[in-house]
């Protein structure tokens, strides 16, 4: 199985959905600031690895987790990943592919954009991370519910 963790800039939400989901992050507990900066890719996605699936780890399930930074063309993408997937699919493996863009708040677009676009590192970083701590409880909703999915998929 595979999993595609996305959104717009794959920096924040989809990184935090991605490490919540191969328990790096906790799932029931909200991380200090320190915690979320470890997570290897928050806030340090770059411009070359936009529209790149990124592996983040394999899950409990034996789920392969991606994220994916897709910009605007949501559907152009989601088409693409789905149809290469049924190209190279084997043994009828599943592909789940999650958008974890609805829990971005403002503060987490303000502080991407001036982070990931504008390179402002220094003034972004520590309000996307004060904006994913913030949305953090609905990003481990996501997950939760994915991992529900993958759960009653497996019992078939």
């Amino acid at each position: 199985m595979i999993l595609v963790y996305h959104d717009v800039g794959g920096a924040h939400s989809t990184a935090t959905a991605a490490n919540i989901h191969i328990n790096r992050l906790p799932q029931n507990k909200i991380p200090d600031k320190e915690q979320l900066l470890q997570v290897p890719t928050f806030d340090k996605i770059t411009k070359e690895q936009i529209g790149h699936l990124l592996y983040i780890g394999e899950d409990e399930f034996g789920v392969k987790v991606y994220t994916f930074g897709r910009k605007y063309n949501k559907k152009l993408m989601l088409a693409a990943i789905t149809d290469m997937f049924n190209i190279c699919k084997k043994n009828n493996e599943k592909l789940y592919i999650v958008d974890t863009h609805p829990t971005v708040n403002l503060w987490m677009k303000i502080g991407g954009f001036s982070s990931r676009a504008l390179g402002l590192v220094s003034f972004g970083r520590p309000i996307v991370t004060y904006g994913t701590i913030k949305a953090y409880s609905n990003i481990a909703d996501i997950v939760k519910n994915t991992k529900a999915q993958i759960k009653r998929d497996l019992k078939r």
